[in-house]
């Protein structure tokens, strides 16, 4: 119940008080303190890491690089649609897209191996998957390039598109923990 109340109270705190266009981004050594509940998981790196150059597509077969999200933060989540994990995560990620999704903060997916367009889109349409769109990584060339081995993997880049968090794992990513967390790494503020 207190953890409940400090988040709240924390949120609260940010919204109203925080001026992301005055932020200082958040040190090591904050984020480390804001991590509760699910985001206890997160890997917090030492030193932001870069991201391969890579070509990803949307579902019409276009193409997108990762440099099209720089100037805000990214939450970065690896998935596929036979993947359960990934599907018990995916409507708390379009609800914190649609609640915090600006142009600080987005939620991007990519869909990693072999996820059939038809597949895709009828899972986003059975789980009412509103505010999300996916990337394509059909030969999972980025996600191996990344390390990422084992679904869902969510990774956190900085507006200068550096890894700065990674989590292997799902989690309530719409949980008060949570928002809390994004919205203070977003704003640059600490408590």
């Amino acid at each position: 119940m207190i953890r409940t109340i400090s988040s709240a109270v924390l949120y609260v705190a940010l919204a109203f008080g925080a001026n992301p266009l005055l932020a200082e981004p958040l040190s090591r050594d904050a984020m480390m303190e804001l991590r509760q509940g699910d985001m206890r998981k997160l890997a917090i790196h030492a030193e932001a890491e870069k991201l391969p150059v890579f070509t990803l597509l949307d579902m019409d077969e276009g193409e997108h690089s990762l440099d099209e999200f720089k100037g805000k933060y990214v939450l970065m989540n690896f998935w596929a649609t036979w993947c359960a994990p990934c599907r018990k995560e995916m409507p708390a990620l379009d609800a914190l897209q649609r609640d915090l999704g600006s142009d600080a903060f987005e939620v991007v997916l990519i869909a990693a191996g072999r996820n059939p367009k038809p597949a895709i889109k009828k899972f986003f349409d059975e789980a009412e998957i509103n505010t999300l769109k996916t990337l394509r990584d059909p030969t999972q060339q980025l996600a191996n390039l990344m390390g990422v081995f084992g679904l869902p993997v969510t990774v956190i880049l900085d507006p200068e598109g550096m890894e700065i968090a990674r989590m292997r794992g799902d989690a309530n990513w719409h949980s008060d923990e949570a928002v809390a967390f994004l919205t203070a790494l977003v704003e640059g503020a600490a408590p």
